[in-house]
């Protein structure tokens, strides 16, 4: 009596964190959640940026501002 021969199964490589809340997203959100969250995040960080030119402006304003005039 002879043993079955051994069979070579592919081995594949486990899933990223990244690829399992991915996939994870796409079955509980489905394409009109999720493009809304994408819009809200794309919201969040134009926000952010807006703020920051913001305080950079607020910034050379008030330097601006305490500079005193050169004695001519």
């Amino acid at each position: 009596m002879q043993a079955a021969p051994l069979r070579a199964t592919p081995v594949r490589p486990l899933p990223s964190v990244t690829g399992a809340l991915r996939a994870v997203e796409a079955v509980l959100m489905r394409g009109g959640q999720r493009t809304a969250r994408r819009n809200a995040w794309t919201s969040v960080l134009e926000d952010r940026r807006r703020a920051k030119d913001r305080h950079e402006a607020a910034h050379v304003l008030e330097a601006a501002a305490t500079r005193r005039p050169h004695a001519t």
